[in-house]
């Protein structure tokens, strides 16, 4: 397989308070981690700052306007009681974006079957029109209405993995049948939200998972509810919101995973990528806020994309 890798230097320099758990350190893990020769030859590319105007492919002018003024010239802000912002953060939050509608284009266009983002800050707890859980855009919700906006594709599945449930994409996406969203998460947990009820507009896929899940409750509800729902689906794109806070040494959680669980559900997604996307994947990080958990999580899920 063709796998690219998006990062940049910018992403270090979106800075969060002393004892954040969503700290630059967590991309200097991954770094660290993918200097194994194993990873020698992945193709690493430096993430395109983006396009302001794809911000409104998921969120209105006002959003994109609150964050704006909302960057400090100095120091740090914050945006709500978790989330906060420094003078880099605008340009850092362009270029995650930016990164994730690159990897769209690469797959639609040819030059890599798959696409692992290396980004800060996450984008999947982002609503419509509110800022939340370490969140200003909604990276995967863009890069969805990219592929369908440039590209064509009728049917978009985003899948998330997060140990948290990702309510902003389920905002953006409530009542738009072109889009999948499945997401197994802790209940309850933050954002509160992800109950098995919550359908939208019919392809709308919660399965949540109770605390001190392990892999068999977390792989039952991903062959039950998630492939199954992506087999009846059969997207032209599949997209993950790949947080790997629910490995078992995470400390915002209490989910039992394993790196060979990531391993399992990357491939298991990769099968259905080949049945029905041309291979067309793309993987963007999320959460995971243990440096040890969070390094060899990603290892694992980016050798898995490696050997298809």
């Amino acid at each position: 397989m063709t796998l690219r890798f998006y990062t940049h230097p910018i992403y270090l320099e979106h800075l969060t308070p002393e004892g954040h758990p969503e700290r630059p350190d967590r991309l200097r893990a991954i770094e660290k981690a993918l200097e194994h020769e194993v990873f020698a030859g992945l193709e690493r590319v430096e993430a395109p700052e983006g396009d302001p105007d794809t911000i409104l492919y998921a969120h209105p002018q006002s959003h994109l306007d609150r964050i704006h003024v909302a960057i400090p010239e100095e120091g740090i802000a914050r945006v709500d009681a978790d989330t906060a912002v420094s003078p880099k953060s605008w340009q850092a939050a362009l270029t995650a974006l930016g990164a994730a509608n690159a990897a769209v284009d690469d797959v639609f266009e040819g030059r890599a079957d798959n696409v692992f983002v290396a980004a800060r800050p996450p984008g999947h707890h982002a609503e419509k029109d509110r800022a939340m859980g370490f969140c200003l855009f909604n990276n995967a919700a863009i890069a969805a209405r990219h592929a369908q906006r440039k590209h064509g594709a009728e049917r978009v599945a985003v899948i998330d993995w997060d140990v948290h449930h990702g309510n902003g994409t389920q905002d953006i996406f409530w009542d738009d049948a072109s889009v999948l969203y499945c997401s197994t998460h802790q209940m309850p947990l933050y954002p509160g939200t992800g109950a098995k009820h919550e359908t939208g507009a019919g392809t709308i896929v919660n399965a949540p998972l109770s605390p001190g899940d392990g892999s068999a409750a977390f792989r039952e509800a991903f062959r039950t509810r998630v492939l199954k729902s992506l087999d009846d689906f059969a997207p032209d794109l599949i997209v993950i919101s790949a947080g790997f806070d629910a490995h078992h040494r995470d400390p915002l959680a209490e989910i039992n995973l394993t790196e060979d669980d990531f391993d399992w559900a990357t491939g298991e997604l990769m099968e259905r990528a080949g049945r029905f996307c041309d291979d067309r994947l793309v993987s963007l990080l999320e959460g995971g806020y243990d440096l040890q958990g969070l390094a060899v999580s990603v290892a694992t899920h980016i050798r898995r994309m490696m050997k298809g």
